[in-house]
């Protein structure tokens, strides 16, 4: 992914930890999203730490010999960041600072620091910037010392780099106006969304870089910024789209994460009223990726905290044409065949038998399958249009629907 000689890229180290409840298999691929978030940042993950234990420590997250190690390390190879793969606390978080004498920060700084990055549009800064002062708030003790030798780079932009944010009384004054500000904002976007009439409304909704603004880009022929990175799309996008005379609205959200940020879920719900009001999601898996299920997984839970699990869902299963299945060797007796073995077609089958032809299999980027995914959008459109407009569709059953609004 990165090569060594990007000397523009901020030096990291990364750690997390090994426990009964996250085994070491599970700490690699969070490890390799966290590096891919770092990447997206804009820094260089040098080395990894992990340790197995019963839980994290509750004053340095990491043992005293392991915590010594990292040091050494930092020391040795000039490092100027250490990226923890969980949340920490305010007391971890100093007390780690005095031992590194680096920059720390955690999976939640950092992805705020991303979203900061990304946001483009005046609302999406302010939800930005609401989640880092409600991140930064229980933090602020000893915080202004802690940021005097840290000037710049990752985690460090927006709030928290002037000085007066560090009195807690104006930090609080800041969420209540920044919270202000995100209603009066909520309630222009809720005219808007009321002013686009009863056009049925489709939502992509999925795990961060799965595809979404590339479907949306093939689907509705716009120009949706798309890259292959973390968080590509921050600001919800809404274009009208049109099948076999059909016009519905297609909008492409924010993508989800595991172990994603409280403070963002908060600050987001707004912008993720475009889910909520949605008639249709279209939930766009990668399919590429060896733990694709479990990012279904995150994505339903997501779903389910924004109260909208019970609308209808078609699984769009993306990057067919990126799918490669582990090779598997049945001479050998004791090795179990998993999903990662599965054929492209075994998946279909297996989920066909999920959710029945609520499954499609695409690529958006080859355009392949892409008939296919539109037939059965469409028929799912449709069926809602018609409850919608019964009058129409019994009076005129030939009407072009693209002249109405």
């Amino acid at each position: 992914m990165l090569e060594k000689k990007d000397i523009a890229l901020e030096r990291a180290v990364l750690i997390g930890v090994i426990t009964k409840d996250q085994n070491e298999e599970k700490s690699k691929e969070y490890l390799d999203e966290l590096e891919f978030l770092t990447f997206t940042a804009g820094g260089y993950a040098i080395k990894r730490f992990t340790q197995k234990m019963d839980m994290p420590n509750p004053k340095t997250f990491i043992g005293t010999g392991k915590m010594e190690d990292v040091r050494q390390y930092i020391e040795a190879n000039d490092i100027g960041t250490a990226i923890f793969d969980d949340e920490l606390s305010s007391a971890q978080e100093r007390n780690i600072s005095k031992i590194l004498n680096v920059k720390v920060l955690d999976r939640t700084n950092l992805i705020l620091d991303i979203f900061a990055q990304r946001a483009q549009t005046s609302y999406a800064r302010t939800q930005v910037e609401l989640a880092q002062c409600e991140y930064l708030l229980p933090r602020l003790r000893g915080m202004w010392t802690h940021l005097e030798r840290q000037k710049g780079g990752i985690g460090m932009r927006g709030p928290g780099e002037t000085e007066i944010e560090t009195d807690r009384r104006i930090v609080r004054d800041k969420i209540a106006l920044l919270k202000a500000r995100i209603k009066a904002i909520d309630k222009q976007m809720a005219v808007q969304r009321g002013n686009r009439g009863k056009m049925v409304r489709v939502a992509l909704v999925g795990y961060t870089n799965v595809g979404k603004s590339t479907l949306m880009n093939v689907i509705s022929k716009s120009e949706v910024f798309a890259e292959n990175k973390l968080f590509a799309t921050l600001d919800t996008t809404v274009r009208k789209v049109v099948i076999q005379n059909l016009p519905f609205l297609l909008s492409d959200t924010v993508g989800f994460i595991r172990k994603l940020p409280t403070q963002l879920v908060d600050s987001f719900k707004s912008t993720l009223d475009e889910v909520r009001e949605a008639d249709l999601l279209l939930h766009i898996v990668d399919i590429s990726h060896p733990n694709f299920e479990e990012h279904i997984d995150s994505v339903n839970k997501i779903l389910g905290e924004i109260k909208s699990s019970d609308k209808p869902i078609i699984m769009v299963f993306n990057k067919i044409d990126a799918y490669q299945a582990e090779p598997f060797d049945d001479t050998d007796l004791i090795a179990e065949r998993t999903g990662l073995h599965y054929s492209l077609d075994e998946w279909k089958s297996t989920w066909m038998n999920k959710v029945g032809n609520n499954a499609l299999f695409i690529s958006a980027i080859n355009k392949q399958n892409l008939e296919d995914f539109k037939k059965r959008v469409y028929d799912e459109v449709r069926e809602v249009h018609v409850t919608r407009f019964p009058y129409n569709h019994f009076l005129y059953p030939d009407y072009n629907y693209d002249e109405m609004e």
